[in-house]
């Protein structure tokens, strides 16, 4: 797959699958821009993936206001002439039963994932238009497939499938601009996200007891994700749009 001359933005990668993300897409040629809401984790990041700077910049933000992912598209065009591929991977999650969600969670995971999308699209769809299309592709989740019981996430969930449905409507629209929109679904896999509401040790502890729930025997890694949403960017896959792949080691194929 070659990227060369091809602008990427990630929205939500200063870490796990977005970082992952960044790095392949800049070592099959890219230009990225990545966002996040700490600046310093994007400087580490931007430093790591790219310590000349000349491939990767960055904007600091929270992506669910809409003029922070106005600025994220025009950073792209600024510095690197445009917008051809975007990935939105923004997320947050935390197992919580249904009745013990707070309203500011509820607006929390809306925010997050679904604001997030909805605006950066909605920002680079234009300037994909100007370069005669392009590709997106949203970080969605299995959760909005299939409940699990051991992890409920009502309010998760229904970001998610907003973010799916986002996706469907979207390809369906923008397919006559040569923009082509898919989702992947990934269950689980061992990214930060997990050190939000448990400890290192739990984490450690925790995350190895999920490899069965995965019929291919192991947990996803980011790397994993990122291969597929290069694919589902490049040409390999242009006849590819408005799917919502479920990337999760077989596990709604068992569940199903």
């Amino acid at each position: 797959m070659n990227f060369n001359r091809k602008v990427v933005v990630i929205a939500g990668g200063s870490s796990g699958i977005g970082k992952a993300t960044a790095k392949r897409f800049i070592d099959e040629g890219a230009k990225v821009v990545i966002n996040g809401r700490r600046e310093r984790l994007l400087i580490e990041t931007a430093n790591e993936l790219d310590p000349s700077g000349k491939n990767i910049a960055y904007i600091a933000g929270d992506i669910s206001i809409k003029s922070t992912s106005v600025r994220l598209i025009e950073k792209a065009v600024e510095v690197f002439g445009g917008v051809d591929v975007l990935v939105c991977n923004t997320g947050i999650f935390k197992p919580t039963g249904f009745l013990d969600h707070e309203e500011e969670d509820l607006n929390n995971y809306i925010n997050v994932i679904l604001k997030g999308t909805f605006y950066s699209a909605q920002a680079a769809i234009p300037e994909m238009k100007k370069r005669g299309g392009g590709a997106i592709i949203n970080t969605g989740s299995m959760w909005a497939i299939q409940s699990v019981e051991a992890t409920p996430s009502t309010a998760y969930s229904a970001a998610m499938a907003g973010r799916h449905a986002l996706t469907k409507n979207l390809a369906v629209e923008f397919a006559k601009d040569n923009i082509r929109v898919n989702a992947v679904a990934p269950a689980v896999v061992e990214t930060p996200i997990y050190r939000s509401f448990m400890t290192e040790q739990e984490v450690a502890t925790a995350l190895p007891t999920f490899n069965e729930f995965h019929p291919i025997g192991r947990n996803g890694q980011p790397e994993d994700v990122a291969e597929t949403i290069l694919f589902l960017a490049s040409e390999r896959a242009s006849w590819i749009t408005g799917v919502v792949l479920p990337l999760d080691g077989g596990a709604t194929a068992r569940l199903r």
